[in-house]
């Protein structure tokens, strides 16, 4: 079974003292939390922070689990647009996009929806995208020991849709390129050709 942690499980587990600080907060930017829409409103948002911060309670060991398997192949591996939602570290606002994940394999694979699994792992933390590249590439490589890893991710910050330039259509792209990814510019190359064909 995956490790991994619901909705329903954070639910079950959050922490009261979060909610009374949200209660705070609703008071503090004018609200009653008292009226009748917000009465569940810090429980919620209690409920809502343990599953989006829940990363922090997740290693990769623990979601790979007995996923690694041995095998012969040598060709690259790519899964892309893999979705992820994330929380900006300066401004606790919903950053989101799409991850691509390449790997150059050493006699090991590992089941490619635990690829997604590792990606949630650090996405679900208070995080910067840049760190965010790095920590998914680097998880990978010190479970899989592979000859390379190339991590890509598209997204698009709320700190700077909603909040500050309010540009909607910007979009911000960042990788990490470990191993072979990093020392060979044609395996490089490939890699982001291959992530931005469409057919």
């Amino acid at each position: 079974m995956d490790k991994k942690i619901t909705q329903e499980q954070c639910d079950d587990h959050y922490d009261p003292e979060l909610e009374s600080a949200v209660k705070q907060i609703l008071t503090r930017v004018g609200e009653d939390p008292d009226r009748d829409g917000l009465k569940k409103t810090p429980e919620r948002v209690a409920k809502a922070y343990e599953f989006l911060t829940s990363g922090y309670h997740l290693t990769v060991e623990e979601v790979v689990k007995d996923a690694l398997f041995d095998d012969e192949c040598e060709e690259m591996v790519i899964v892309k647009d893999v979705e992820f939602y994330s929380l900006c570290e300066h401004h606790m606002l919903p950053f989101f996009g799409r991850a691509h994940v390449g790997y150059l394999p050493n006699k090991k694979i590992v089941g490619l929806s635990k690829i997604a699994r590792v990606i949630d792992v650090f996405a679900r933390r208070l995080q910067v995208q840049e760190r965010l590249t790095n920590q998914i590439a680097q998880g990978l490589m010190s479970i899989l020991n592979p000859r390379g890893v190339g991590v890509v991710l598209e997204a698009c910050h709320f700190c700077m849709v909603m909040r500050g330039v309010q540009k909607q259509n910007s979009h911000t792209v960042t990788s990490s390129m470990l191993g072979t990814f990093q020392k060979d510019p044609r395996t490089r190359s490939e890699f982001i050709e291959l992530i931005h064909r469409t057919s």
